[in-house]
C-alpha cells in the first residue's frame, strides 16, 4: 500500500474513515507496505514487513478460556498487570470515555485528567485508609530519587537519622542519605546475606534521629517486615520504602511519616511513584533542595507543578479500581499469602533440591528467591521453563539463582503451573 504526498500527513488525511489507525481497522496497521510520513522535498519512508496473517485483537473471552497466548511473567518488575486493567485500558486507549483523544494526549490542565488523578487518589485513599492529614503526590525519577528526596524534606544537613540495612536497597537509601544528612546504619544484614529482620527490642536507635528508615520489601533478597518498628527518636518518624510491596496488603499509614514507591511492582507501568507524607512534616526542604524534590511543591499543586507522567497514573487508578473491586486489600492479602505458601512448600518440600535462604518468618509474598542443590541445573531451569512460557525466573545479577517475584497481577494459576513445573523438573533430575 503506497500513500501520496500531496498534503502533509497524507496516510492520516486522505480519508480518516479508511486510515490504517482508525479505531474499527487498526489491526491492518500490520499490514501496510510503505508509508510516508511527511510531505517533504524528498519523501522519507518506512518500510513495514507484512504479517503473514491479520493481527487478532486480543479478548476477554480468548484470555479466560486459556487462548491468548500470553505468558506467565516473573518479572521483579517492570511486572505483569491484571487482566482485566490491560483489556479495560486498550478499550479506552483509541478515545477515552468520549472524549475524543487518548489519555496519552491529553493535557494535564484538563477537566479530563484532572478527573482522572482525582479519582486514582480517591480509590487509594480508599485501599490504605489515609487519613486526610496526610498528602498523596504521583511523582517521577523512581523510588531511588526518594533516596535523596527524603532526606532533603525531613532534616538539615548535619541532623542525625537512623537507618536499617535489610538488603540492597536499604542499602543505597543509607549511602545517598550520606549526601544530605548525617545517616547511621543501626542494624546491617549483610554479614548473614540479607537473609533476615532484626529484633526491634535489641535495636540501639539514637534518640535525636531525625527519622527511622526501612525498606519494607527487599525485592532482591526476598526479605520483608511483617510488623513495623516503633521510631523511637523524638519526633517519632517512621520512613518505609514500599516498592515491592505496595498495595498488596493493608497497612496503617499512621505509623509512617513517609511511604514511598515505585509504581512498577503492583500497582502499575513503570513511570510513576507514588508518595505518601504527612502534610506537618511539608514546608521544611533544606535551601538547595531541587524544586522537583521539594514535596511542598508537589503538594500545593496537586502532583501537576510539571507535566506528570500522565498515561502512568491512569494505569494506576485502574488498578486502584480494580482492587477494590475485589475486595480490598484485605481480600488481596489472602490471595498473595495463597500463592506465595503454595511456592514456599514446594521448596521446603523437596528435600533439599530447591532452597531459599530467607529465614522462615520474613519470607516475602512478594518476591521468592531459591537456589537449587544442583547449581549446575539453574540455566536449564531457566530455560526449560520459558519453553513452558514462564518467564523471568532468573534470580538477581547480585545473588544468582533463581527467584518469583509473584505481585498482586500474578494469578493462582501461574503459580500452580510453577509449582507442577519444579516438582516434575525435581523428578527428572533429582
Amino acid at each position: 500500500m503506497a500513500t501520496t504526498t500531496s498534503s502533509p500527513h497524507s496516510l492520516f488525511l486522505q480519508n480518516r474513515n479508511s486510515h490504517p489507525l482508525n479505531k474499527n481497522n487498526l489491526a491492518s496497521f500490520t499490514n501496510l507496505k510503505k508509508i510516508n510520513f511527511f510531505n517533504t522535498k524528498r519523501a522519507i519512508s518506512v518500510t513495514c514487513s507484512a504479517a503473514s496473517a491479520p493481527t487478532q485483537d486480543r479478548t476477554a473471552a480468548q484470555i479466560q478460556s486459556g487462548q491468548e497466548d500470553r505468558v506467565f511473567n516473573f518479572a521483579a518488575g517492570p511486572a505483569n498487570l491484571p487482566e482485566k486493567v490491560l483489556l479495560k485500558a486498550q478499550s479506552e486507549l483509541y478515545n477515552w470515555r468520549g472524549s475524543g483523544m487518548s489519555v496519552m494526549e491529553m493535557s494535564h490542565r484538563g477537566k479530563e485528567f484532572k478527573s482522572i488523578i482525582e479519582k486514582a487518589e480517591s480509590d487509594l485513599r480508599a485501599l490504605l485508609n489515609i487519613p486526610q492529614e496526610y498528602s498523596v503526590l504521583f511523582l517521577q525519577g523512581g523510588a531511588t530519587t526518594q533516596f535523596a528526596a527524603v532526606p532533603l524534606n525531613l532534616c538539615t544537613p548535619n541532623d542525625p537519622v537512623d537507618y536499617i540495612v535489610t538488603g540492597s536497597w536499604s542499602d543505597k537509601a543509607f549511602k545517598e542519605a550520606q549526601k544530605f544528612c548525617n545517616p547511621q546504619v543501626i542494624w546491617s544484614g549483610k554479614a548473614e546475606k540479607y537473609t533476615k529482620i532484626p529484633n526491634f527490642d535489641a535495636l540501639e536507635q539514637n534518640p535525636h534521629a531525625k527519622y527511622l528508615h526501612i525498606c519494607a520489601n527487599e525485592t532482591i533478597h526476598g526479605v520483608e517486615f511483617k510488623e513495623y518498628p516503633l521510631a523511637k527518636n523524638s519526633t517519632g518518624i517512621l520512613v518505609a520504602d514500599m516498592s515491592s510491596n505496595f498495595c498488596s496488603k493493608p497497612v496503617d499509614v499512621t505509623r509512617f511519616g513517609v511511604i514511598y514507591a515505585g509504581a512498577q511492582k503492583n500497582v502499575g507501568p513503570s513511570g510513576v511513584t507514588i508518595v505518601i507524607v504527612r502534610k506537618d512534616l511539608l514546608g521544611n526542604a533544606q535551601d538547595k533542595t531541587p524544586l522537583m524534590l521539594d514535596y511542598k511543591i508537589h503538594d500545593e499543586n496537586n502532583s501537576l507543578y510539571n507535566t506528570p507522567p500522565c498515561y502512568c497514573i491512569y494505569m494506576c487508578g485502574l488498578v486502584f479500581e480494580y482492587l477494590l473491586e475485589l475486595g480490598g486489600l484485605n481480600e488481596v492479602e489472602k490471595m498473595n499469602r495463597k500463592k506465595a505458601e503454595l511456592l514456599y512448600n514446594v521448596i521446603d518440600g523437596s528435600n533439599g533440591f530447591y532452597r531459599c535462604p530467607v529465614e522462615k518468618s520474613v519470607r516475602s509474598f512478594m518476591n521468592v528467591p531459591f537456589t537449587l542443590e544442583k547449581s549446575d541445573l539453574e540455566a536449564e531451569f531457566v530455560k526449560e521453563a520459558a519453553k513452558e512460557k514462564m518467564v523471568q525466573l532468573k534470580g538477581h545479577r547480585s545473588v544468582g539463582g533463581m527467584r518469583a517475584s509473584i505481585y498482586n497481577a500474578m494469578p493462582l494459576a501461574g503459580v500452580e503451573k510453577l509449582v507442577a513445573f519444579m516438582k516434575d523438573f525435581q523428578a527428572k533430575h533429582a
